[in-house]
């Protein structure tokens, strides 16, 4: 085989290794430290190395390097203007033809390379910024580089620039991503907080019902869950729950703080406050757009005698059926003016008989399975439990009434008889 020949099929093999070395290589380092021993190799080229350029701190890093210093160093000065003045030439320079950048770049930096020869200067340079150097030695053979050699080299340091290059460019989306991500995260903090804040002006305005709105958001979560919403709807659930309630703000106070069960008078003033929150939240980009919805209808009925706006059945949000059955639990459980809290089983009876009237079976089934594995001990976590303990005893007595539930909601039983067939 020709010289030639030989020498354009190993430079060949050598950009195919180099190529699949920068692909394959996610450590950085490793991937300059490889490339670099590939194009040393590609001559048989004694010593060298392959600096990156900081144009930030104006000096060059060395990555890699063979043969050159025991000094240890690996930071080398590169003024602005002479790393632009290399960037323009952009082709491997010998110190054979006197090239005055390369005798200012060897001069200048005649304490890190001592008496070492070094015969190639090879910039670096994507879109004619210098991005590194790659500063080459003797062939072993003694022989001075010709302009085969010349290419060879000038090929894999285009190839070793692209890596160096891509590589930056991808921990630079990578810190975008996550400077990115921080401040989502940031804002969604704020959002949640906010959230909270206006739960809790919510529940300072009722006296009677303190706490009210986050019990309200942890139950939807929890049922949620069980119907296996995924972490983004959970989380818009949950929230829906904590401002089901915000159209109370605009309900006169003596109305909500009144000591007796509503009049008529007091009922039509108190039934404006869902589609208020309807008003009132839709004004607001929320991350989770059903929000809005889930605060007007949480007083719809299945049947469709509940309000504002009469809908039945499947006109209903999903994540509306689900706050009402939230709502409704954390009424019945807690005391209210005009009267105590119903005893546990008590709360489980009227599920029962407004299933498929006043709630939807599926999401009373989802809430008795969520409950029931909690008192089995096949949940991990106890958060019913631990919400209801404050107010109930015993709360694991209600089982077997749950479990009875469960399997005639699961045939069809409860509901069938719901609707009268």
């Amino acid at each position: 085989m020709e010289p030639n020949t030989q020498r354009l099929l190993h430079t060949f093999a050598a950009l195919a290794d180099l190529g699949q070395e920068i692909a394959d290589n996610a450590d950085f380092e490793e991937m300059l430290r490889a490339s670099f021993h590939l194009l040393l190799g590609s001559l048989a080229i004694r010593r060298g190395a392959v600096a990156e350029y900081d144009r930030e701190r104006g000096q060059l890093r060395i990555a890699a390097m063979r043969g050159i210093t025991e000094s240890g160093q690996t930071e080398l000065p590169l003024a602005h203007d002479h790393a632009r003045r290399l960037a323009s030439l952009g082709s491997a320079l010998s110190f054979d033809d006197a090239t005055k950048e390369a005798e200012r770049f060897l001069g200048d930096q005649k304490e890190f390379f001592g008496s070492v020869e070094i015969e190639l200067l090879v910039p670096l340079v994507i879109r004619e910024r210098l991005i590194g150097v790659v500063l080459l030695g003797e062939k072993a053979n003694g022989e001075k580089f010709n302009e085969g050699d010349l290419e060879i080299v000038c090929s894999l340091a285009r190839h070793i620039a692209v890596g160096v290059h891509s590589h930056r460019l991808l921990e630079e989306v990578e810190r975008k991503a996550e400077e990115n991500r921080r401040l989502y995260d940031g804002l969604r903090a704020i959002y949640k907080e906010t959230v909270h804040a206006f739960a809790a002006a919510i529940d300072i305005k009722d006296r009677y019902t303190n706490g009210h709105s986050v019990r309200v958001g942890k139950y939807s979560e929890i049922i949620a869950r069980e119907m296996g919403w995924n972490d983004e709807e959970v989380e818009g659930i949950t929230i829906a729950g904590y401002l089901h309630d915000i159209g109370k703000l605009i309900v006169d106070l003596s109305v909500i703080n009144s000591p007796e069960r509503f009049n008529a008078k007091e009922s039509k003033e108190m039934s404006r406050h869902p589609a208020a929150g309807y008003e009132i939240l839709a004004r607001i980009n929320h991350p989770y757009a059903e929000i809005p919805l889930m605060a007007r209808y949480h007083h719809e009925r299945i049947d469709g005698n509940g309000y504002p706006d009469g809908l039945k059945g499947d006109q209903i949000p999903p994540g509306a059926k689900i706050v009402t059955v939230a709502d409704s639990f954390d009424a019945m459980t807690t005391d209210r003016p005009y009267r105590k809290r119903l005893p546990l089983e008590d709360v489980f009876v009227d599920f029962r008989a407004n299933t498929g009237t006043q709630f939807a079976p599926e999401v009373i089934c989802a809430f008795c399975r969520a409950f029931l594995r909690e008192i089995e001990g096949t949940s991990k976590e106890k958060r019913l439990m631990k919400l209801l303990s404050r107010n109930y005893d015993n709360v694991e007595d209600v089982g077997p009434l749950l479990s009875r539930m469960i399997s005639d909601l699961d045939g069809g039983t409860i509901a069938a008889s719901a609707s009268g067939h």
